[in-house]
C-alpha cells in the first residue's frame, strides 16, 4: 500500500508540475509545487520524490533554475497516463464546423478545402498545422473528354472516380475537329470508364501496338491521346503536404535556437519526409501524439506532433495534424485535432 501511495503522490506531483510548466514555461521548483499540490507535504518531501523522478528520467534540471521541466520521457508519461481530456466546447466546435462549412459552400474544390482547413487549424491552436492527402492507388477513369485551344494544342479534362477534376494540356500532330473530338471521347468512355487508371495504361500500351490493324484512323488517334493524356496518371500529384503557421513556432521561447528552426523550416520546405512520417499514420486509428525523437525525423526532436486521419465513406483518406513544442496544451490540442479531422471528413462525404 506505501508503495502505491508513493506512486500516486509522484503521479499527481508530476502532473501538478507538468500543468504548471506547459501554462507559465519556467522551470518549477519545490515550494511553487507544494502550493500548487493541494497535498499536505513538506518542500523536503517534494525535493526528494522530485530527484527521484529526475533519475528515472522524467525530470530534469536546467542549469539556471533550482526548478525542474519535463524531459521527453516526462512528457509520454503525462499523455499516457496522466492526462484527462475533456470533449471540446460546443462553441469551439460550432467555430470549426462553421469555418470548414463556409468553405465548402463556395464550391471552390477539395484542394481548396483542404488547405483553408490547414490555414484555420494554425490559427485556431497557435502552431504549424499539417493536412496530408496521400496518393490514391486505387482510381478509376469516370469520364474524359478534350476541348480545343488550338489547331495543335488540346486541353484533356478527365474525372477520376474520387470526383477530382484532372487537367492537362498535350500537343497533337494533327488538327481536329469538335466533332472528330467528341467520337474520340465517346469511344473512350464506352472502351476505358470504370476502369482503374493503371490498367487503362496497361491496355493503351498493348492497343498502341496494333491499333491500325483494329481500329480505324480516329480510333488509333483517339488511342493515342488518350494515352498522352495518361503519360502522368491522374492522383500522381494528389500526394499532397500543405502546411501553414509554420512562422508561428518561432514564438515559443524553447524554440528560439536558430540553427533548430532553419531545419524546421528546411524540413517543411522538403516535405518528403514529412511525408514519409505521416504515410505511418495514416493507418492509425485515433489520435495519435509523437514527442520528440518518436517521429523518427530529427528537425521535430524538440517537436510534438498530433495528428488524426479523416475519412469518405469509412476509408482512410489523409492525416491532419499540428507541430509544436513539446511544451504544448495537450488537453486543449488534441481535441481540436480530432473534431477538426472528423468534421473535414464528414464535409468532404457530403
Amino acid at each position: 500500500m506505501g508503495k502505491q501511495q508513493n506512486t500516486e503522490r509522484a503521479n499527481h506531483l508530476m502532473k501538478v508540475l507538468i500543468e504548471k510548466h506547459i501554462h507559465d514555461g519556467l522551470p518549477v521548483g519545490s515550494k511553487a509545487l507544494q502550493q500548487s499540490s493541494g497535498l499536505n507535504l513538506s518542500s523536503a518531501t517534494i525535493r526528494n520524490i522530485m530527484s527521484d523522478l529526475e533519475r528515472q528520467g522524467l525530470l530534469k534540471s536546467p542549469h539556471t533554475s533550482a526548478g525542474r521541466i519535463p524531459t521527453n520521457k516526462g512528457y509520454r508519461l503525462f499523455v499516457d497516463n496522466l492526462l484527462s481530456v475533456k470533449p471540446l466546447e460546443n462553441v469551439l466546435t460550432q467555430q470549426i464546423e462553421s469555418s470548414i462549412a463556409s468553405k465548402s459552400m463556395q464550391n471552390s474544390g477539395k484542394q481548396s478545402l483542404i488547405q483553408s482547413t490547414s490555414e484555420f487549424l494554425s490559427e485556431m491552436t497557435g502552431m504549424a498545422s499539417v493536412v496530408f492527402t496521400p496518393r490514391s492507388q486505387n482510381l478509376s477513369l469516370k469520364h474524359i473528354e478534350f476541348v480545343t485551344l488550338s489547331s495543335h494544342r488540346l486541353l484533356v479534362v478527365m474525372v477520376t472516380s474520387d470526383d477530382e477534376i484532372h487537367n492537362k494540356v498535350i500537343e497533337t500532330k494533327e488538327a481536329f475537329s469538335v466533332s472528330q473530338l467528341h467520337q474520340m471521347a465517346n469511344f473512350l468512355n464506352e472502351q476505358f470508364s470504370g476502369q482503374s487508371i493503371n490498367s487503362v495504361k496497361q491496355r493503351l500500351i498493348s492497343e498502341m501496338q496494333n491499333a491500325r490493324a483494329h481500329f480505324d484512323q480516329l480510333m488509333s488517334n483517339a488511342i493515342d491521346l488518350a494515352k498522352d493524356s495518361l503519360s502522368q496518371s491522374p492522383g500522381a500529384e494528389r500526394e499532397n503536404l500543405i502546411y501553414s503557421g509554420t512562422t508561428n513556432l518561432m514564438q515559443y521561447t524553447e524554440m528560439a535556437d536558430m540553427e533548430k528552426m532553419r531545419q524546421l523550416f528546411q524540413a517543411f520546405q522538403e516535405k518528403q519526409k514529412i511525408i514519409n512520417m505521416l504515410n505511418h499514420v495514416n493507418q492509425a486509428q485515433g489520435v495519435q501524439i509523437y514527442i520528440g525523437k518518436e517521429s523518427g525525423y530529427e528537425p521535430f526532436s524538440s517537436c510534438s506532433v498530433v495528428t488524426k486521419s479523416y475519412q469518405i465513406d469509412d476509408n482512410t483518406v489523409g492525416v491532419l495534424g499540428v507541430i509544436g513544442p513539446t511544451r504544448m496544451s495537450y488537453n486543449k490540442i488534441i481535441p481540436i485535432v480530432d473534431i477538426t479531422a472528423k468534421i473535414l471528413g464528414s464535409t468532404l462525404n457530403k
